[in-house]
Formats: structure tokens, C-alpha cells, sequence
């Protein structure tokens, strides 16, 4: 009883089988009480806000929630059999400096996460709270996540647990209030079907669960060894899309209600629908559990990644617990600030964040999991992954490459705000670049490193 409040100790290092503890279950309730959060919701209404129908934004948000789930889930199934942090293992992939690359796009990626999450969940704490200064939620959200985030494993997952249980409340309660107040009929059906935006909805979708790629293995990594893969993957693509597709059906239909202020204010809007007064309160701690639940995950990750990349040269595999707490409350620090200087456009953002992301992680899928399912057959050397000189090296030039080919190759296929590739205003602004990205990187990685592989016995 005691460990649950004591600071976890492992950091990047083996989680040694003697520690291993808990159920795939676990991963089904921490991946869908992360995704029970108003980030998802605005994600599922930025589909319907660029100019789909909210019926044809749920079916493309599906098929890309599906898509890139199946893709997360296989980066969640090595963390049992390896006992180590996702981006860690990179190193067999990328070598032990290599890897720094594609950590420090991953550090990038979880302060912009943290940040816009951090500002959603100031907001509901303020009006929780009827206090008026932004300053003030943001910084006392900081600071939770700081602390779940610091103690570390077993906390985050109970956090978990409660999102679960307190989104399914507070999401069916806001849907029946949604369908009582406009009726299913006034929401659905209300434009025709557009092949660009409804291409958007998937790479929506898909880029939401890609983006979980980098650190999915951080939280199935105390799961005995034994644990079976299949369930592993199961338990996490189930919890992940199905709280992610709830969270994004209710954004939809939101956001096609007529007239909506969610534009406006997405926090106001959702404690309005829910009937105010202490149901509205209700809703706003129901926002701040399921943020602060995804903001760990990014603080602690956000932790690990930075680890990874510092001790690059040492080859430390460890860090006292004073210096965990140090560096998970600098990664807070930063998302904290970066929160506080938000853009006031932030629908528009976050669209072009998320798709931004995909650019540069879809091709970092595509080599480590054909490295690792398909090219050393789940062998990898752990203790290489620390030594510089060791079987994976410095740098491997051919993952770097590759990686550099497979972002460059996407471009021409993207869709955004600030650039629009010939081949995406060819298909009227339908964005398919991580389709390519994950294609291509494929189809230059795998040939080539089946050849010059020298897989661990």
C-alpha cells in the first residue's frame, strides 16, 4: 500500500520483472479516461467547424481514430516485453545519438499538448471557481499535473480510472442534453458530402492517435512479461478509440448545433449546455479531471524523452528522484508559460498543430515498428541502447534518412493554413500526407534494413 505514494523510481531504465504488476485492463482505462477530455471534443468539432456535415465528421473520424489506433496500439504491445519507455527503444532504430532527433520533436510535441490543454482546463477551473484572471487557473492546473506527474506510474493510472468513470458521466449527460435541447434531426444531414473535409475528419482522427505513438509504451511497460501482445494491443486501441470517438462524436455535434458559441468559448459553452449552476460546476471538474489525466501523460512522457536525450553521452540509464522531480517540474514550467502566451485563435491552432504533427511522427512509426515487428523480430539488445559503441551505435544514417524522406515526401500532400501542397489543392484541399508519409517510409525502410540487419540472439 505504501509504494502507491511514494515517487516512482524507475525512469528510463528496465523495469525489472519482479516490479511488473497489473492487468491489461489498466491500459483500457487509461487510454479511455485520456481521451474523455474537452481537447477531444474540440478535435472531433474542428471537422464540422472547416465545413463538413457533422454525420459524414463522425464516420471520417472513425475511420481515422481506427486507423491510427491500430498503429498506436502496436507501439503500446512492446512496452511489456521490453519493460522500457517508447521513445528509449528508439535508439535500436535511429542509434543512441540518432535518437535525439526524432526526442526532440517529441519533447515539441508534448509541450504543445500540454500547453493548449493546460489552457482549456485554466479556463474551467476559473469559471468553477468564478475567478476572473486566466493566470489564476492555469498556474493551479500546472501545478496539479506537477504533482500526479512527479510520484509518477501508479497515480497516473489511477487518474485513469477516475476520468473514466467521471467522463462517461459527464459526456452522456451533456449528449442528452445536447439531444433534448436541438434534436438529432437539426444536427445531422444539414450540409452534403465533401470529399476534402471529410478526408480532414480522418486525418483528425488518425493524427490524434498517432500523435500517442512516442509514448504509449511508458504506461504498458510495468505489465508482466508474459502478457500476451494481442491483448495488450486489444485492451489499448479499444480504450483509446472508444474515448477518443466519444469525445469527437460529442465535438461534431456540438459544433453543428445552429448558431453555436462554442467557436467562442468551448469551456462556456459546455458548462451552459449542461443546465449551469451545479450541474455546469459538475462539468467543469468533470474538463479538469480528464485534462489533468492527458496532462500527465505529457509531463511525464515530456520527463522521459528529455531524460533520453541528455544522457545520450553518459549512457545513465537512471536519475534520482529529486532529479525527476526537477525535470518534470521544468517540463511544466515551460507548458505553463507557453499556456499563458496562447494564441487567442485557438481552434485554428490546434487544426494546424495536430496536422503539423503528423508530418514528422507518421514517418517515426513506420521505422520503428517495422524495425522492431518485422526487422529484428522483437529481439532488441536493451543494454546497446545505453553504450554509444555498442551493436546500435552513434548514428544510423539509413533510419535518418529514411526519416528525412519520409517528412519531405509529405508535403506536397499536406493542407494547411499556412501551406497547401499542389497534390492536396489537386484534391480540393484533402489532406492525405500521413497516408504517404507512412507509405513511402515503409516501402524504403523495410527492403533495406532486412538486408544489413544484424538481429540480437
Amino acid at each position: 500500500m505504501a509504494e502507491r505514494f511514494t515517487i516512482e523510481r524507475r525512469s528510463i531504465d528496465v523495469v525489472p520483472d519482479a516490479e511488473r504488476h497489473g492487468s491489461p485492463r489498466s491500459q483500457f482505462t487509461l487510454w479511455f479516461g485520456a481521451n474523455m477530455q474537452i481537447t477531444a471534443v474540440v478535435d472531433g468539432a474542428l471537422a464540422v467547424v472547416f465545413g463538413a456535415d457533422a454525420l459524414w465528421a463522425i464516420v471520417g473520424l472513425l475511420i481515422g481514430n481506427l486507423a491510427g489506433g491500430i498503429v498506436m496500439a502496436l507501439h503500446a504491445a512492446q512496452g511489456p516485453r521490453l519493460g522500457l519507455p517508447q521513445m528509449i527503444s528508439s535508439r535500436a532504430q535511429f542509434g543512441v545519438y540518432g535518437a535525439i532527433v526524432p526526442l526532440v520533436l517529441v519533447v515539441l510535441l508534448y509541450l504543445g499538448f500540454a500547453a493548449t490543454g493546460t489552457v482549456l482546463a485554466g479556463q474551467a477551473i476559473n469559471a468553477a471557481f468564478g475567478i476572473d484572471a486566466p493566470v489564476v487557473g492555469i498556474v493551479v492546473f500546472g501545478l496539479l499535473t506537477a504533482v500526479v506527474a512527479v510520484v509518477g506510474y501508479r497515480w497516473i493510472h489511477a487518474m485513469g480510472r477516475i476520468a473514466t468513470v467521471v467522463g462517461i458521466l459527464g459526456f452522456t449527460w451533456l449528449l442528452i442534453q445536447l439531444l433534448a435541447q436541438y434534436g438529432l434531426g437539426s444536427l445531422l444531414l444539414q450540409k452534403p458530402f465533401d470529399a476534402a473535409t471529410f478526408v480532414l475528419a480522418i486525418s483528425l482522427g488518425a493524427g490524434w492517435q498517432l500523435t500517442y505513438g512516442p509514448y504509449v509504451a511508458d504506461y504498458s511497460r510495468y505489465l508482466p512479461r508474459d502478457t500476451p501482445e494481442r491483448t495488450t494491443f486489444g485492451a489499448t486501441l479499444a480504450g483509446s478509440v472508444i474515448g477518443s470517438q466519444w469525445s469527437m462524436t460529442l465535438g461534431a455535434l456540438v459544433a453543428a448545433v445552429p448558431a453555436s458559441t462554442f467557436l467562442k468559448s468551448q469551456v462556456g459553452f459546455l458548462g451552459a449546455l449542461a443546465g449551469g449552476g451545479v450541474l455546469a460546476f459538475a462539468i467543469y471538474l468533470v474538463i479538469v479531471v480528464g485534462k489533468l489525466t492527458v496532462n500527465c501523460l505529457n509531463a511525464y512522457g515530456g520527463f522521459m524523452s528529455l531524460l533520453t536525450t541528455v544522457t545520450s553521452a553518459s549512457g545513465r540509464d537512471s536519475v534520482s528522484r529529486a532529479t525527476r522531480a526537477v525535470f518534470i517540474g521544468g517540463f511544466v514550467l515551460v507548458s505553463v508559460l507557453i499556456a499563458l502566451l496562447a494564441s487567442s485563435d485557438f481552434l485554428t491552432s490546434f487544426k494546424n498543430f495536430v496536422l503539423a504533427l503528423l508530418l514528422v511522427f507518421t514517418p517515426w512509426s513506420a521505422i520503428n515498428l517495422i524495425d522492431y515487428y518485422l526487422v529484428s523480430k522483437e529481439r532488441v539488445d536493451v543494454p546497446a541502447l545505453y553504450d554509444p559503441d555498442g551493436r546500435y551505435g552513434r548514428w544510423n544514417a539509413l533510419a535518418l534518412v529514411t526519416y528525412g524522406i519520409g517528412i519531405a515526401v509529405q508535403i506536397p500532400f499536406m493542407a494547411q493554413t499556412l501551406y497547401t501542397g499542389p497534390f492536396a489543392a489537386a484534391l480540393g484541399g484533402a489532406d492525405l500526407s500521413w497516408l504517404v508519409g507512412l507509405a513511402v517510409t515503409a516501402a524504403i525502410y523495410y527492403p533495406l534494413a532486412r538486408r544489413r540487419a544484424v538481429v540480437p540472439v
